[in-house]
C-alpha cells in the first residue's frame, strides 16, 4: 500500500467545492447585471413616451401658430404671397413655445422652406444661431456613464437608426417626417445622433380651416432619457455590487460549512487508509445537526464497523487455525505410528483414527466454507415472503421418516389460519431451523420429545424450540453461540460437530433483522427441565 497522500486531498487555498459554489451563486447576479444593462424594455417605453409627449406638444403648436401666426386668407394682397405666415409673430412664438419645453422648433413652408427655428435670432443684421451648452459634468460622473454606456453599446440597436445631418440651407426634403406633414400626415422618426445617442423628431401639419399651411418639426435629444437610464443603471449597480459583496461572504460562509468539515473527513479517511495503527479517529462533528453531521457519523460507524470485521476475520482465522491442528495432530501421530505396530487389531484400530481424523476434517472445512461465504451470500441474496409454518411442518415431516429407533419425537403447535410469513431466504431460515433441531435431538435423552411452539407476539413472529436434555449452565447461555464452541452431551462421539451450528444460526436469524437466544426451562421449583431457542423474526401480514 502506497504511503503517498491521493493527489485530491492535497491542502489547496481555494478548494474547487467552495470555488463551484462562489460561482453558482454568483451566477443569477452576474445575468442580473447583463440583464439590467440591456434595459430595452425600459428605453423603448421612454422613447414611446417622449414620441407621445412630442405629438401632444406638436398639436398645440401647431393650433397656436394657425391662430396667431397665420394671415387670415392666404394668397390676398395684404400679406406675402410666398408665405402664408405671419414671419415675425411665427419665428417669435415658435421660439417662445420651443424655449420652456427644452425643444427644437422649426416651421416649414408649404413649399418647404425654412421659415422658422427656435434656435435662430432674426433680425435686421441678420440671423444669429444659438446653441445650448450641456452643463458641466463631473469627472468622476462622466468616466461611469461612459462606462455603462460601452457596456450597454453591444445590447444597443442605435446603429441601425439612419444618422442625423443638418444640411444648409435646410427645406423639407432632408426631413422625411416634414413632407409627410405637409401632406396632412404627422409623423415620427427616431435618428442617431454622430456624437452619440439618439434624436426624437416628430413632424405636424399646420392647419388653417383645413388647410395645411405649413410644418412644424419638433425635435428632442435623448440626453434627458439617457441620463434616466443612466442613473437606473447606477443604481442597479449599485445594488448589485452590495449584492455581490453579501453573497461572495454568505457563499465563503456556506463553503466553509461545507468544504471544511468535507475536507477534514477525506484527511481523516486517508489517514486511517495509509495509518499503521487502528486510532484513527473519524470526527463526528457532535455540534451539527446536518447531512454533513449524518456523514461523520455515518464514515466513523463505518470505520468502526470495519475494525470490527477485520478483528472477527483475524479471530475466525485464529480459531479455524486451532480447530484444524487439532484433528491434523491426531492424524499425523497416527499415521507415524501405523507403520511401527505389527498387532493388526491395533492396526485397524489406527485406521479408525485415521477415518475419524479426517471425517472431522472434512466436517470442519465443509461448515467453514459455510460460514465464510454466508456473510457475502446474505448481502446480496434477494429476500422473498417465506412460510414458516409450512417451512416447519416439512422439516417436522423429514424428521419423523428420518428418526431412527428410539430418536425423540418432534411435537408441532402452531396457529390456524396463520402461515407465519416472514421475508428472509428460504434455504438460510431453513438452515437455522435444522440446526436447532438438531441440537435438540443431540441432547435429548432416549424417547424424550422436542416441542416446537410458533405465534405472533407484537408484530413478530416467536419461534420456541424446546427439549427435555439438561439444559444450560447460566453462565454459558452467550458462549454457546460463539465459534468452535465444544461443549457436547456425554457419550457423544468426540468430533462429530464442527461447533459453529449455533453461531451461524445466529449469524443468519440477526442478518434477518431477528434474534435468537437461549434458556433453561424451569419448573415451579426451578429445577431445569430442559433448554428452549427462541427465535424472533420481523413478521409480514398474510
Amino acid at each position: 500500500m502506497s504511503d503517498a497522500p491521493h493527489p485530491e486531498i492535497i491542502e489547496r487555498r481555494l478548494s474547487p467545492l467552495t470555488s463551484r459554489i462562489l460561482a453558482v451563486n454568483m451566477m443569477p447576479i452576474l445575468v442580473l447585471v447583463l440583464g439590467l444593462l440591456y434595459l430595452d424594455e425600459y428605453r423603448a417605453t421612454l422613447v414611446e413616451q417622449t414620441l407621445d409627449s412630442l405629438h401632444t406638444q406638436g398639436q398645440m403648436f401647431a393650433a397656436a401658430l394657425a391662430e396667431g401666426a397665420v394671415y387670415e386668407l392666404a394668397g390676398e394682397d395684404d400679406h406675402p404671397a410666398e408665405s402664408p405666415f405671419d414671419l415675425d409673430v411665427a419665428r417669435n412664438m415658435v421660439r417662445r413655445l420651443a424655449e420652456p419645453a427644452d425643444l427644437r422648433a422649426r416651421l416649414f413652408s408649404p413649399e418647404g422652406y425654412l421659415l422658422a427655428d427656435s434656435r435662430t435670432l432674426y433680425g435686421k443684421s441678420g440671423e444669429i444661431e444659438i446653441e445650448t451648452l450641456a452643463p458641466p459634468r463631473r469627472e468622476s460622473a462622466d468616466l461611469l456613464q461612459r462606462l455603462t454606456a460601452w457596456a450597454a453599446r453591444p445590447f444597443s440597436n442605435d446603429k441601425d437608426l439612419p444618422l442625423y445631418r443638418e444640411r444648409h440651407p435646410q427645406t423639407a426634403r432632408d426631413y422625411p417626417e416634414v413632407a409627410g406633414a405637409l401632406d396632412g400626415n404627422a409623423m415620427e422618426i427616431i435618428r442617431a445622433n454622430p456624437e452619440g445617442g439618439i434624436y426624437l423628431s416628430v413632424a405636424v401639419p399646420v392647419q388653417r380651416f383645413k388647410q395645411v399651411v405649413g410644418a412644424l418639426l419638433l425635435m428632442r435629444g435623448g440626453e434627458e432619457m439617457e441620463q434616466s437610464l443612466l442613473q437606473v443603471r447606477l443604481t442597479i449597480l449599485k445594488m448589485t455590487a452590495l449584492a455581490l459583496v453579501v453573497t461572495v461572504l454568505l457563499s465563503l460562509y456556506l463553503a466553509g460549512t461545507i468544504a471544511r468539515p468535507v475536507r477534514k473527513l477525506a484527511l481523516a479517511a486517508e489517514h486511517v487508509r495509509r495509518g499503521h495503527g487502528r486510532r484513527h479517529d473519524i470526527p463526528r462533528f457532535p455540534g451539527r445537526r446536518d447531512e454533513i453531521s449524518e456523514l461523520a457519523h455515518a464514515l466513523a460507524d463505518m470505520t468502526e464497523a470495519l475494525w470490527a470485521r477485520m478483528d472477527a476475520i483475524e479471530s475466525f482465522a485464529a480459531d479455524v487455525a486451532h480447530e484444524i491442528k487439532n484433528p491434523l495432530t491426531s492424524l499425523r501421530s497416527a499415521v507415524e505410528t501405523i507403520s511401527l505396530i505389527k498387532d493388526p487389531a491395533q492396526r485397524d484400530k489406527l485406521m479408525a483414527i485415521i477415518i475419524d481424523d479426517v471425517g472431522r476434517l472434512d466436517r470442519l472445512i465443509s461448515d467453514i466454507s459455510d460460514a465464510s461465504r454466508l456473510d457475502a451470500e446474505l448481502s446480496r441474496a434477494e429476500t422473498r415472503p417465506v412460510s414458516l409454518a409450512h417451512l416447519l411442518e416439512t422439516l417436522a415431516d423429514i424428521h419423523g421418516a428420518t428418526a431412527k429407533e428410539g430418536a425423540p419425537s418432534l411435537g408441532l403447535d402452531l396457529p390456524k389460519d396463520d402461515a407465519l410469513t416472514v421475508s428472509g431466504i428460504e434455504g438460510r431460515l431453513a438452515q437455522v431451523m435444522r440446526n436447532l433441531i438438531a441440537n435438540a435431538v443431540s441432547f435429548s435423552p432416549p424417547g424424550g420429545a422436542i416441542h416446537i411452539r410458533a405465534s405472533r407476539i407484537n408484530g413478530m413472529v416467536r419461534i420456541l424450540v424446546e427439549d427435555e436434555g439438561p439444559g444450560m449452565p447460566e453462565e454459558k447461555m452467550e458462549a454457546i453461540f460463539e465459534r468452535f464452541y465444544s461443549e457436547r452431551p456425554e457419550g457423544e462421539k468426540f468430533g462429530t460437530h464442527s461447533g459453529l451450528g449455533l453461531a451461524i444460526s445466529r449469524q443468519i436469524v440477526t442478518a434477518h433483522r431477528g434474534s435468537l437466544r437461549a434458556e433453561n426451562r424451569l419448573d415451579g421449583e426451578d429445577r431445569v427441565l430442559g433448554a428452549r431457542f427462541i427465535v424472533d423474526l420481523p413478521g409480514e401480514s398474510g
